[in-house]
């Protein structure tokens, strides 16, 4: 992780992953000049009022609120206010849009501010922590979460050839079969391949339209499935996070309470108690 700090800002940049960075910024009593990226900006503000010029007009972002910019569109940023603005934000290389897409032209957002409830929520779990390394999977699954996004606020939503090619499900069904027969075990991308016959990109796409979420997604819910098995035979919580193939007890812990609303140990107090 690296740490940019200067008089009124504060840049903190996520681990690198190829054709994404994610950036978490804070601004007080300073501004971006006018600039532009070669990529994609996709942002949520967290808190404080952030403002922009873009494509001739000032715009307002509040907290919740989104903001797109288009590659190589020029752009400032300062705060609406005395009190300063925090965001997140990621990067995304034109070229991962469009591999996402199943190629086409690039989707542009005519309107750069996206009101709370205009992106899932999934986007902005995408960026709740960006200090974590993003496995090969996960790039491919945000990259195909924040296209999506980008084309259905173009207005273009479905109009990429590979959209409208039909489930393959029985290749798919092998990689479901992969998981499941041992979620402990971090399948790679290239294992996916050879077990379906198909791309990594039509394994990602697919993989959501048939069972309604991402392999990643499918593969720790499996291992929390084992755990809770586990826990509830009377293993204790580091010993099952291990059996269950998460890097330790705290990991099991975050991805645990994520999923059921409880820590492991408050789930097996609740299961006890309700004998």
């Amino acid at each position: 992780m690296e740490r940019v700090d200067g008089p009124g800002y504060r840049l903190r940049f996520g681990p690198d992953a190829a054709g994404m960075e994610r950036l978490e910024a804070s601004l007080v009593g300073a501004a971006f000049e006018p600039h532009r990226h070669d990529t994609y900006a996709i942002g949520i503000t967290l808190r404080g009022v952030q403002t922009f010029r873009y494509r001739g007009e000032r715009r307002h972002c509040l907290p919740g609120e989104w903001h797109v910019l288009h590659p190589d569109e020029v752009h400032d940023g300062a705060a609406g206010t005395d009190e300063g603005f925090g965001y997140r934000i990621v990067y995304l290389d034109p070229s991962l849009v469009r591999e996402a897409l199943g190629g086409g032209p690039l989707p542009f957002v005519a309107d750069p501010v996206v009101r709370p409830g205009g992106m899932p929520a999934s986007l902005a779990a995408c960026l709740a922590d960006i200090d974590r390394p993003l496995e090969e999977a996960e790039r491919l699954e945000f990259a195909l979460l924040f296209a999506d996004a980008l084309e259905r606020h173009s207005g273009t939503a479905g109009a990429g050839p590979a959209r409208r090619a039909p489930l393959a499900l029985e290749a798919l069904s092998r990689v479901r079969e992969l998981i499941v027969a041992d979620p402990a075990v971090r399948h790679s991308l290239a294992e996916f391949e050879a077990a379906s016959g198909l791309d990594r990109w039509t394994i990602a796409r697919q993989f959501r339209a048939a069972y309604g979420t991402s392999p990643t997604r499918f593969r720790t819910m499996r291992q929390l499935d084992r755990a809770r098995r586990l826990l509830a035979g009377g293993t204790p919580p580091g010993d099952a996070a291990q059996a269950a193939g998460f890097a330790d007890q705290s990991h099991l812990t975050r991805m645990f309470k994520g999923a059921y609303g409880l820590t492991p140990g408050r789930w097996t107090a609740a299961l006890v108690a309700g004998r």
